[in-house]
């Protein structure tokens, strides 16, 4: 994939009318390269991203698939306001678990990203922060991460700790990078891992046929260790005889972490033949139909993931927190369900 040029003759999105448009006489090739080629301010990853953002079309009408076939035509792009790359403090309620003068600890919902990026520019916990804390805020993450030293996924909910101070944050940064930091998390997953308690151990990184995934490599990538015990199972059938019981339909694992990478839990469970409920990236397969059922009931539309406890030393006090929250209402209601399978 392309990547946006940094020079600066390159036009940015100020430079340009709020809408482009240019005639393409002779279809043939890839929409993305096409359009790239049509509209040479635009790069091919820029492209994609307007296009999958239902701005591009083609003779009045909109168009979306960045790999489908390009057609003569007028095509047109109507590019996005220009939104300010600094995030602005938005008053959203935030579940405060620890305050003090040099950090906060919170309890983050599911659907709240840690930080602005394309998709998620506005209601993210920086923006939550910024208001909450004022000007108090370590700045060492940069305008666009101040505090951040550790990120949950957008739909992953549990306990966050965020710097206020560029002293508390550099000691964060410290412990995370020792991986002196407890952090246990809740998943409810396909079937169940086995052996029902072990480690995993691999390298994780960028996936070679899908750039958007992390995957366990052979070669290369980053070291990732998971600690992971399964709680309970549901939905296991009784032994019968001399017949081995079925194997239990989901189950609920606490996956402690070792090391923090991307998307670690998911890959990890995924690995063992038992991905997170409710995961649309690496949810391979389908479980069955009870559990479909389980979690349609639930209003489970995110990973089964809850970051429920994070202990750690105060870096600046010294003195010894441990926070611990339970799963929200939807992992709530989906075990109930499976409890009755």
């Amino acid at each position: 994939m392309s990547e946006d040029p940094t020079n600066e003759d390159f036009a940015t999105d100020e430079d340009l009318p709020p809408v482009l448009e240019a005639r393409l006489e002779a279809g043939g090739g890839r929409l993305d390269k096409v359009l790239s080629d049509l509209f040479p301010a635009l790069s091919r990853a820029r492209v994609q991203a307007l296009l999958a953002g239902g701005v591009v079309t083609r003779d009045g009408q909109p168009l979306g698939s960045a790999s489908a076939k390009a057609l003569p035509g007028l095509y047109a792009v109507a590019l996005p306001a220009i939104i300010s790359a600094i995030p602005q403090p938005e008053d959203i309620p935030l579940a405060v678990l620890f305050e003090d003068a040099d950090l906060i600890v919170i309890d983050k919902p599911a659907g709240m990203a840690v930080h602005p990026a394309p998709g998620s520019e506005t209601g993210t916990l920086v923006n939550a922060l910024l208001h909450h804390c004022a000007a108090s805020l370590s700045g060492i993450g940069g305008v666009a991460r101040p505090g951040i030293v550790h990120r949950l996924d957008k739909h992953t909910s549990g306990v966050m700790v965020a710097a206020k101070t560029d002293a508390a944050h550099a000691g964060l940064s410290a412990l995370f990078a020792a991986h002196d930091i407890e952090r246990t998390y809740i998943a409810l997953v396909r079937g169940a891992p086995q052996p029902e308690k072990g480690r995993i151990v691999s390298n994780l990184g960028r996936s070679t046929g899908d750039r958007k995934k992390m995957a366990v490599l052979r070669t290369g990538g980053r070291e990732a260790i998971t600690d992971y015990v399964v709680d309970q199972v549901f939905g296991a059938a009784p032994r019968k005889g001399s017949r081995p019981a079925a194997p239990p339909l989901a189950s609920r694992v606490a996956c402690t972490l070792h090391t923090g990478r991307t998307h670690q839990i998911r890959v990890h469970m995924a690995s063992k033949g038992s991905p997170l409920l409710g995961d649309p990236v690496y949810g391979t397969g389908s479980p069955a139909n009870p559990v479909r059922i389980a979690i349609a009931e639930a209003g489970l539309t995110r990973q089964a993931l809850h970051a429920a406890i994070l202990g750690f030393i105060h870096p600046v006090t010294g003195e010894a927190l441990r926070f611990e929250t339970a799963p929200p209402e939807d992992m709530r209601l989906l075990e109930q369900g499976l409890a009755a399978l």
